[in-house]
């Protein structure tokens, strides 16, 4: 239960976004972000989103960078290492699950980019 309630906050959390110059139009920039936060358990490809958005991948990657100061990948596992905090409070899911609940292919991808985020590894984080 205290899982599904922390999933509806962060999943109803309102995004800020600031632009950081001439990129997406909001309405095309709140599309890709959302459609990258209702699909992080999944393997999202760029080109779908650029795609949704019918621009070119190269473009679509320009301009979401130009929009937010960061690349769609970059954000991407921003928001994966985001949605792994509020799943490792969770102490019923291990850390391979909460790995895989949230795009990361592995245990060791997860730890790789929350270690470079963070600081610290899952485990720690889990053990504060």
């Amino acid at each position: 239960m205290l899982l599904v309630r922390l999933l509806q906050a962060y999943a109803t959390r309102k995004l800020v976004i600031r632009t950081y110059g001439d990129g997406l139009a909001k309405n095309k920039l709140q599309l890709a972000v959302d459609y990258i936060n209702s699909h992080l358990d999944q393997d999202i490809k760029l080109t779908d989103i650029a795609e949704l958005l019918g621009v070119s991948h190269y473009y679509f990657c320009r301009l979401f960078k130009q929009s937010i100061g960061t690349t769609p990948h970059q954000y991407l596992i921003q928001q994966r290492i985001e949605r792994a905090k509020i799943l490792l409070k969770n102490r019923k899911l291990s850390i391979a699950e909460v790995a895989l609940e949230c795009g990361f292919t592995d245990q060791s991808h997860l730890t790789k980019h929350f270690k470079r985020i963070v600081g610290l590894t899952p485990k720690a984080m889990r053990s504060q």
